[in-house]
């Protein structure tokens, strides 16, 4: 390994507002749940298109956004994305001194792309190629109901695209192949990256970089056709450039068109994606890995961290927005301090303790980015539940 690990990441960076306390169960939501899927309705734990919703409820998004809300202004507003927020929380829980972490992204050239800016500006991430345009900022109305599934909480995504739109292959400069871990996270809500990922995972492994891909619930390819499972790129050839696929259960069924989890990954080891991890929020993950990358680890599962469920039962002013994409930045963050520990191949178990514990810190604040006021303040935060989960999993 390099003096100094780079880690390269492209896909969906946003602003997120965030409103809590919204009770998917009430009057004021039940009218505008999906009743089948990729009908443009709200669906706990799912995306949906801003547009296509307002086709489902014939109605301004704003105006139901009112009435759902009360008329409130969102409890906060932050950085939101499975790409950037996971590559944030990575870089701030590694040594600055032995990795970089880049961005590469489009934000428009609106308040809220200045937002993005200057917020972003404020954690360790590098942005190495990311400009506002003259579009519209991308961005997710998050609505959360932490009572949801006996108070393990769930959110529903309204997103807006935007600016992600303009973003393609032809962006993404000869630095990023020449980075040591090159991370594609949320690539759906980056559709011409998304629709072009078999070649670019193909090129990002011709120059030896570790390749990591993170999902995201892919409405575009849901609304087009929901009998059919959702591609990955130009074909199922891009599994085989994967050396780490992490995706949440309902990513997983649908990217692999099948029914449950153990079919799903049967499909993945089909397609030769070196490892896996699936997540299934306050549920066990499930995760393996063909020895290639990871050490060779037979399909395992593994459980939530109990100190965090504990804790949930009397926490004020959390949610589960960016749980998932934490557990991501934990990952990755793991697997660079074990390459530059000397490990040759990674501990994949190891790498998915750090991943769960960092997704359950996620759930102590509102929204997925945690900004430090000082550097290793959020390890220094997250070591105490990593010892915890240790003997948790030992015992």
């Amino acid at each position: 390994m390099p003096e100094k690990i780079i880690v390269s990441g492209i896909g969906c960076c946003l602003v997120d507002l965030l409103y809590n306390d919204v009770d998917f169960g009430s009057d004021t939501v039940r009218p505008y749940l999906s009743s089948k899927r990729g009908d443009g309705g709200l669906t706990p734990g799912h995306l949906v298109f801003k547009e296509e919703f307002e086709k489902f409820s014939g109605c301004s998004f704003d105006i139901i956004l009112n009435k759902i809300t009360g008329g409130r202004k969102y409890d906060k507003i932050n950085i939101g994305g499975p790409s950037i927020v996971s590559l944030i929380n990575a870089s701030q829980l590694t040594d600055n001194d032995h990795c970089e972490v880049r961005f590469y992204g489009r934000g428009g050239d609106d308040e809220a792309g200045k937002y993005l800016i200057s917020s972003l500006k404020k954690t360790p991430v590098t942005l190495k190629d990311y400009k506002l345009i003259k579009n519209q900022t991308p961005s997710t109305v998050v609505l959360s109901d932490p009572s949801y599934e006996n108070g393990h909480g769930e959110r529903v995504f309204i997103n807006s695209i935007g600016a992600a739109w303009e973003y393609g292959p032809d962006d993404l400069d000869e630095d990023f192949f020449n980075s040591d871990i090159v991370v594609f996270g949320g690539t759906a809500l980056v559709p011409q990256i998304h629709d072009n990922l078999t070649m670019l995972l193909k090129k990002a492994k011709s120059k030896g970089c570790i390749t990591i891909v993170n999902t995201v619930f892919d409405f575009r390819n849901e609304k087009l056709n929901p009998s059919i499972k959702w591609p990955l790129g130009e074909s199922d050839e891009s599994y085989g450039y994967i050396d780490l696929l992490i995706a949440d259960q309902e990513e997983s069924h649908r990217l692999s068109g099948e029914q449950n989890t153990g079919t799903a990954i049967n499909f993945f080891r089909s397609k030769n994606v070196s490892s896996l991890i699936i997540t299934n929020g306050s549920k066990n993950i499930s995760t393996y890995s063909d020895g290639r990358f990871f050490n060779s680890l037979a399909l395992k599962d593994m459980p939530v961290s109990q100190k965090v469920i504990d804790e949930r039962k009397n926490m004020k002013g959390g949610d589960t927005t960016g749980c998932g994409d934490n557990f991501v930045g934990g990952v990755i963050a793991s697997v660079v301090n074990q390459l530059k520990g000397g490990i040759k191949y990674p501990d994949l178990q190891e790498a998915c303790c750090r991943g769960i514990v960092s997704g359950g810190f996620a759930c102590s604040y509102l929204g997925g980015t945690y900004f430090e006021e000082t550097p290793g303040e959020k390890r220094e935060k997250i070591e105490p539940y990593y010892d915890a989960y240790r003997k948790q999993i030992s015992d």
